[in-house]
């Protein structure tokens, strides 16, 4: 059995409605960002007041979430050939393998729901299909082999 590891726990303020606290405590436990804010507001108001200060020391004592670096795959990326460019239609897609699709399994986990997931999967592998096609087809004209015949003189 592995044991995944959470990371660090940091305030994400683009995402949330205060301070991001809430927002923090939802990506470091891996839930729903709506589910840490209404068990926040649930507790406060059945009896729980301790919680406001909780909120406000956390939002002085954590740090703000650090932009996050271009992920490894995304690194791995190569840009086609310049001449590639002038294929009629071709687009280079970068954010393809950018970032990864997390599924949720239960309603409280962050992540999207299984149908969602799915097309976005398959809007993946249409783009990356219409990139391989573009590229097949520069690789096979006329103008590839001339300038590849140009680069062996």
């Amino acid at each position: 059995m592995s044991v995944k590891r959470r990371g660090e726990l940091y305030r994400i303020p683009s995402q949330g409605k205060i301070a991001g606290v809430c927002a923090g405590l939802a990506d470091y436990f891996g839930w729903e960002t709506w589910l840490v804010r209404i068990l926040i507001v649930s507790g406060v108001l059945f009896g729980m007041p301790w919680l406001v200060f909780l909120y406000i020391a956390a939002w002085f004592i954590l740090d703000k979430k650090p932009a996050t670096a271009t992920s490894p795959i995304a690194d791995q990326h190569t840009p086609a050939p310049a001449s590639a460019t002038q294929v009629e239609g071709y687009e280079p897609v970068a954010d393809i393998q950018s970032e990864p699709i997390k599924v949720k399994a239960r309603i409280w986990q962050a992540g999207e729901p299984p149908k969602q997931a799915f097309h976005d999967i398959r809007r993946k592998y249409m783009a990356m299909e219409r990139q391989l096609r573009l590229m097949e087809r520069y690789v096979t004209s006329p103008e590839f082999t001339v300038s590849r015949e140009i680069n062996k003189l």
